[in-house]
Order: structure tokens, then sequence, then C-alpha cells
């Protein structure tokens, strides 16, 4: 009964508030509210008050908080704009720093699975690259090149499930065996420090391979000879893989025709 009272007292105070023409206790209020956690009615009054405190040194802070309200609320993309429109008005403001950084770090929140359209990913990367650039020795720096990190990560998986998709189908309609070397090829060069590094060299040496394999007669040593230098480079990056009796079982093969 206690904690019923406790609620409808608090409504009533809310809904007071959101009927007082005091926009410096509707102002207090929303402080209030973010603190408590209340994040919804904290963004609800600072909306209410925000055209009114417009080009007043106030109206900083109420932009800060608003997107701290929509990031309490877990409404991420809402709070991308905020914090945008933050560092638009305010470029080197008191919450620049924090601005700049939660761009980044919002985008990182809402990033969509791997396998899905990675825009919003880039575009974290984007605002991290920015944030880092210009607060290199920001406290948010460590988590930014955390996360970054995290992103490449998703991009070059991203990548990864490509090269498999090429391999799988091998010859089907064409040489896709070339294209999954390709896109391996590539995501090394874009994501130099991806966790997936090996996965891309050993679907490159299986690619040559499989080439080599499935080749006319008079490219099959040229190939064997390309299939030869990629399984050196890979023994030499990675010589306790998970791959290598496989990797070994190929040399065998690619010997026999390189000494024919």
């Amino acid at each position: 009964m206690l904690m019923m009272t406790v609620f409808l007292t608090g409504c009533g105070e809310y809904q007071k508030l959101l009927k007082s023409r005091d926009p410096e206790e509707k102002y207090q209020a929303a402080l209030r509210y973010f603190n408590d956690k209340q994040y919804v009615k904290s963004q609800t009054l600072l909306d209410d008050v925000s055209s009114y405190y417009k080009g007043t040194e106030r109206s900083e802070d109420i932009l800060a908080y608003l997107a701290r309200s929509y990031m309490g609320q877990k409404s991420y993309e809402s709070a991308t704009d905020y914090y945008q429109a933050y560092v638009r008005n305010y470029p080197k403001g008191k919450y620049a720093a924090e601005a700049y950084f939660q761009v980044g770090h919002c985008r990182y929140l809402d990033a969509p699975d791997a396998r899905l359209d990675q825009e919003i990913t880039v575009k974290a990367i984007e605002a991290f690259t920015q944030f880092v650039e210009l607060y290199p020795e920001s406290p948010y720096a460590e988590q930014a090149y955390r996360e970054m990190s995290e992103l490449y990560d998703k991009l070059a998986y991203k990548e990864l499930k490509s090269a498999e998709l090429y391999y799988n189908l091998g010859t089907y309609l064409g040489n896709n065996y070339e294209s999954c070397e390709i896109v391996s090829k590539n995501a090394l060069k874009n994501y130099p420090s991806n966790k997936y590094q090996e996965d891309f060299s050993w679907y490159i040496l299986q690619a040559k391979y499989q080439q080599m394999i499935n080749s006319f007669e008079e490219k099959k040593l040229e190939r064997a000879r390309d299939a030869q230098d990629e399984y050196y480079n890979f023994i030499t990056e990675y010589p306790n893989s998970k791959h290598r009796k496989e990797a070994d079982k190929m040399m065998v093969q690619i010997r026999k025709i390189t000494k024919d």
C-alpha cells in the first residue's frame, strides 16, 4: 500500500510538472529525473524547455542531457542525432569530447549483425577515427580504440563469410576459387589487424591449391608454383596452425607437379 502511495504521488508530481509554466522548475526536475535514471521523464521535460532556453548558455546543457537521456533509454539512433547536433552547435563545448566519442559509441551499439548491411559500422569507425584524432589523450580514447577494433573485426568477418561462400561454390558457373582468393587478399589489406588473418591466409592457400588441381595441363605447373609459394608463406606465418597437417598434405601433391 505504501509503495502504491509513493508511486501515485510520484506520478502526480510529474503530471503537475508537465502542466507547469515554469521552465526553471521543469529543468531542475529533469536533472533530478536523469540522476534517478528516469530517462523518459527527463527527456520529456527537457524537450519542453529546450525552445525556451534556445540561444542561452543553458541550451548547451539541455542538448547534452537530451542525448544522455536517449542513451539511458537505449535509443541509440536518437542519441546519435542529439550528439551530432551538439558537435555541430558546440564543436569546442564543455561536452564536446563526450559527444564526439558517443557518436561512435552509439553507432557501435547500434551496429547490426555482420551478415547484414554494415553502413552503420563504417560510420561508427569514421566517428571514432575523428574522435581519437581530436582527443588522443581523452579517457574515452582506449575504449574508442577497443570498440573500433571490434568493428573492423565485424567487417572482416563479413568478408570471411564471402570468401567461404566463394570457396564452397568452387567451379560452379566459373572460377569461384579466384574470387575467394581476391576477397581474402583484400580483407588482409583493408583490415590488417583483424582476428581472422589466419583464416583468410588459409583460404588463399586452399584457393590456389584448388585452382592448381582444376587447371588445364598448360597452366598446372604455373599454378603449382604459385600454390607452393603460398604454402611457404602460410607455414612461415602460422607454423603451429591447426591446418598445418592439411597444408603439408597439399604440399605433397604440389611437389609431384613441380618435380614432374
